[in-house]
């Protein structure tokens, strides 16, 4: 079957317009809630959500429709998504709400879930509550209705937890780091974490009124923080999104690492305390000097699909803990069962304490390659696989890269392009690759 709400990371989409409308998200709330009822007699959810001002419609229509099937709810208020896949576990409850639409400005938001076990839900439980939203509602009395309340001290628990995945004698004393909360979930989280481990913080980003969420800061909009981390002199800089699932970072240089840099980091650490690492997961973006870095040391990697859904996939398939992408999504099983921004910057920064070293020097020798990006425009209806010129393009290009560099053509999701990328330790290689290739499809 076809999914027609939900995408690869719940649902999504501009508010006002459907399915982002109180109405459905009232409906969505009952459909879920039957879902739950058919295994549970008296289901608890958790809804946390991010800054956005249409948190508050949202969380209002989910919760009377969780109610109006028998569901109680406890509202966390402002919380990072990981964060609600931590209290979800921690209380044992049976679902995760978050109200949240990421990275994207304040006129989008979005719904996404988590099981009991703080872990993404399947394809099947999606399809299931998309077959529940087809039928009519079947409301349940009075006596039978659920109750909310208020969760009060769900951001202190989260901040306990994210604290006790590092070390108990790690402290962060000595350095000051600048932290950049995108005026989204992590604004009264993330600088209380870094603070209470002992580090001296600087923070941006953590005064929301509604509308301002990635609006000019967070991982997506990163010279704030380079520049924050100039002003103030600091050591770091960590930007979170705004539901504080990804993250960058930046050094007293004012050098930007992104999320593959970090996941060799990561890696280095574990294998650095004596840890056996089986192997990583990409994606199809990450860029390939940090996949020959890792093999260097016997790590193999793995490309998934772009999306931290799919590197969970892979990592879940194979028994690995470590993955991530380039945007800053890292997934470190054996610490949270969902990505999170802030334990992963608090992975990093412990590297760089237990190896007295900096987060340059961690990762001298791993240059990224540089990668050229062509869109190519689609004629309707064209197959781009059936272009025989392009296909013998590509395996000249591949030929003449050898170990040195790759291709990857795929077409957008979107819109009619082709996307050519060419990625090679020589950048006017790169270059001149990807206008062959681009040349090739055009026809």
């Amino acid at each position: 079957m076809t999914r027609r709400y939900f995408g690869t990371d719940g649902i999504r989409g501009t508010v006002g317009q459907a399915p982002i409308t109180p109405d459905f998200l009232l409906r969505l709330g009952h459909a879920v809630g039957r879902v739950l009822r058919q295994r549970i007699a008296r289901p608890t959810v958790v809804i946390g959500k991010d800054t956005r001002i249409s948190g508050y419609m949202i969380e209002s229509a989910l919760e009377a429709g969780f109610a109006s099937a028998g569901v109680g709810t406890l509202l966390s208020g402002p919380i990072p998504t990981p964060g609600v896949a931590y209290l979800t576990r921690a209380l044992r409850l049976d679902l995760g709400v978050v109200i949240s639409a990421s990275h994207n400005p304040y006129a989008d938001n979005g719904i996404k879930f988590f099981s009991a076990a703080g872990e993404k839900l399947p394809d099947e439980w999606e399809l299931a509550v998309e077959a529940a939203l087809d039928e009519p509602a079947q409301w349940v009395d009075s006596a039978g209705l659920g109750k909310a309340r208020r969760l009060d001290d769900a951001r202190g628990r989260y901040i306990e937890f994210c604290k006790s995945t590092v070390r108990h004698d790690l402290s962060l004393r000595g350095l000051k780091i600048v932290v950049d909360a995108a005026h989204g979930a992590a604004y009264h989280v993330a600088p209380d974490v870094f603070h209470e481990l002992g580090a001296d913080v600087a923070a941006i980003g953590c005064a929301p009124d509604g509308l301002n969420i990635n609006d000019g800061v967070g991982a997506t909009a990163p010279a704030a923080l380079v520049k924050a981390v100039a002003e103030h002199r600091a050591d770091y800089g960590v930007a979170l999104d705004g539901d504080a699932d990804r993250l960058q970072m930046v050094d007293r240089a004012g050098r930007l690492y992104n999320g593959d840099e970090l996941l060799y980091v990561l890696v280095a650490e574990r294998l650095a305390s004596g840890q056996k690492v089986d192997g990583a997961v990409g994606t199809l973006m990450t860029n390939m000097a940090v996949e020959l870095a890792l093999r260097t040391r016997d790590v193999p990697m793995v490309r998934a699909k772009v999306g931290d859904r799919y590197i969970l996939e892979e990592l879940s398939a194979r028994g690995w803990l470590l993955g991530g992408e380039s945007s800053g999504h890292l997934l470190a099983l054996d610490k949270h069962t969902t990505g999170d921004g802030i334990i992963s910057s608090l992975q990093v920064l412990q590297a760089v304490r237990l190896s007295g070293k900096s987060l340059a020097e961690l990762l001298h020798g791993v240059a990224l390659f540089p990668q050229t990006l062509i869109n190519v425009r689609l004629a309707p209806g064209a197959d781009w696989k059936a272009n025989r010129a392009l296909a013998s393009e590509q395996e000249a290009v591949q030929r003449e890269l050898a170990d040195a560099g790759r291709v990857l053509i795929r077409a957008s999701g979107t819109e009619p392009l082709l996307r050519v990328m060419v990625e090679a330790s020589d950048a006017e290689l790169a270059r001149g690759c990807a206008e062959r290739l681009a040349r090739a499809a055009r026809g």
